[in-house]
């Protein structure tokens, strides 16, 4: 009740519109800025992938993909703590954020080294399987992160899905299946390459993806701490994580030939997208949910094989224009009525308060 007059009071005249936080947080979050994020997400996405294949097949000296993954953790640390400062407004309330939130919270910084340690993992199984696998097989069997992200949603979360939703995430999946059925023709690189491997590693990835997303958005959803205090302690956590697979993975190399051994302009373009794509998943895990993550990922992908149409010559088949509308339906099936997904335990909270008359 303590808590309710407090709420009140910084709210003053709008505490009768508003119930609690978690509706403030909604009211605030346009739907203009949701999909401009989740376009951003898809359109960085898209580049992602065929930049990365590129890199990873490409004639010149191949660089370490671990060290990449870390400086990604770094980058993604260093935009984090700058939009931390601009969100506090003043150098006291940031330097009193990260001293209560970051060095004051062992707690919370060993929270966020769980997904931590599965976005590294995931991150470096990624490079492995797309230098074993063309760009559109990984593509196809990636998509298996969005019935393993449902299910880790629905087991993690509490939540339930209703028989379309669960229909359309199906749906999507064959949708982007069919739309790649085709693109592997395509590939006029010559490398050697492991498919076995790469399969194994696109099978940790999709468990790590589907674990990692919906523990954040547990996370994020469970408490009213900034995003961006979040992402400092995921990324700080991220930083040591990787650190260690370095020297594990790749240590004596690295000694040998130097940590930036084998990189180029499209190497750190790579790791631009990356550390881009990292903040704006991480907005749109906080403001929607990790189901609509992946549509945004799947959008991705048939942005990527007209990409291919366009720089290689990719011939429009039936089954590209078919799996391209099972796309779209499955996303208007998703996005249609169904329970809100902003808060976790605070909506509940207040719900059972409110219900006991307290």
């Amino acid at each position: 009740m303590a808590a309710t007059r407090e709420w009140e009071r910084k709210l003053g005249p709008e505490a009768e519109f508003l119930e609690d936080p978690t509706v403030a947080r909604r009211e605030n979050v346009s739907l203009i800025f949701k999909l401009y994020c989740l376009t951003v997400m898809t359109l960085v996405a898209a580049a992602y992938t065929i930049a990365l294949r590129y890199t990873r097949t490409s004639d010149k000296e191949l660089y370490f993909s671990t060290t990449a993954v870390c400086i990604t953790e770094v980058i993604k640390l260093l935009l984090s703590v700058g939009i931390l400062a601009k969100e506090t407004g003043s150098l006291g309330r940031f330097k009193t954020s990260l001293r209560e939130n970051v060095l004051g919270s062992p707690k919370e910084l060993l929270k966020l080294s769980v997904p931590s340690l599965v976005y590294a993992v995931q991150n470096n199984m990624a490079f492995l399987a797309l230098s074993n696998l063309d760009a559109a097989v990984y593509q196809v069997t990636y998509q298996l992160k969005i019935p393993c992200t449902a299910l880790c949603t629905v087991l993690m979360l509490n939540r339930t899905l209703s028989k379309l939703q669960w229909i359309s995430v199906f749906m999507l999946c064959g949708g982007v299946t069919l739309v790649q059925w085709k693109p592997a023709q395509a590939t006029k690189v010559m490398v050697e390459q492991n498919p076995l491997l790469g399969f194994g590693a696109i099978a940790i990835a999709v468990l790590c993806s589907g674990f990692a997303g919906v523990y954040f958005e547990k996370v994020l959803k469970s408490s009213d701490t900034s995003l961006w205090v979040r992402n400092i302690q995921m990324y700080l956590s991220g930083i040591v994580v990787t650190l260690v697979g370095v020297y594990l993975s790749d240590g004596a190399e690295i000694k040998e030939k130097g940590f930036f051994y084998g990189y180029t302009y499209y190497v750190w373009f790579v790791i631009f997208l990356a550390s881009v794509g990292g903040l704006y998943t991480s907005v749109v895990v906080k403001y929607t949910d990790n189901i609509m993550k992946g549509f945004s990922a799947a959008a991705a992908i048939v942005l990527s094989t007209i990409a291919s149409v366009m720089l290689f010559g990719l011939q429009i088949t039936l089954t590209f224009a078919l799996g391209t509308l099972l796309v779209c339906i499955s996303i208007y099936f998703y996005g249609l009525p169904r329970q809100d997904t902003t808060s976790i335990q605070q909506g509940e909270t207040a719900s059972k308060e409110r219900a006991s008359g307290v």
